[in-house]
């Protein structure tokens, strides 16, 4: 979660931004201040009790990434939809491609395993979509 706040110092402009950490049970409000720059570069943070919440919001300034859980309709199976996932996290601003892909798989045919690889590399990203629930023929 972020509020972005821009000021000016000089010539080029700063933004401030409130993050709150969810890697860990302590919720650390992190503040963070970042260049206005594409990509934004992380200039110094505080609020954070552990090394992971820096990682995190330097990653979600500099190079957000994201994971995608979904599903897919079934045919034949004893189950109606399957539940899909990335494997790896990917870019965030290709969350709305990889998404695309995935619905132009349309409607999967039973049987479906754990694991099953269904699309490698989509939106040329470097993960596979996987499923995450055996479906079985129907009887």
């Amino acid at each position: 979660m972020t509020e972005n706040v821009q000021t000016h110092k000089g010539a080029s402009a700063v933004n401030f931004g409130e993050f709150l950490c969810v890697l860990c049970p302590a919720g650390c409000l992190i503040e963070a201040e970042f260049t206005e720059e594409r990509p934004p570069k992380l200039k110094s943070l505080s609020g954070n009790t552990c090394e992971k919440g820096q990682d995190w919001v330097k990653q979600e300034i500099e190079d957000p990434m994201r994971t995608i859980a979904t599903s897919l309709p079934v045919r034949g199976g004893d189950f109606r939809c399957v539940s899909l996932r990335t494997t790896r996290a990917i870019p965030r601003e290709k969350v709305f491609d990889v998404m695309d892909e995935i619905r132009a798989l349309g409607t999967m045919d039973a049987p479906l395993s754990i694991g099953q690889i269904v699309l490698n590399c989509p939106a040329g990203t470097d993960t596979e979509i996987i499923v995450t629930r055996e479906v079985n023929k129907a009887n």
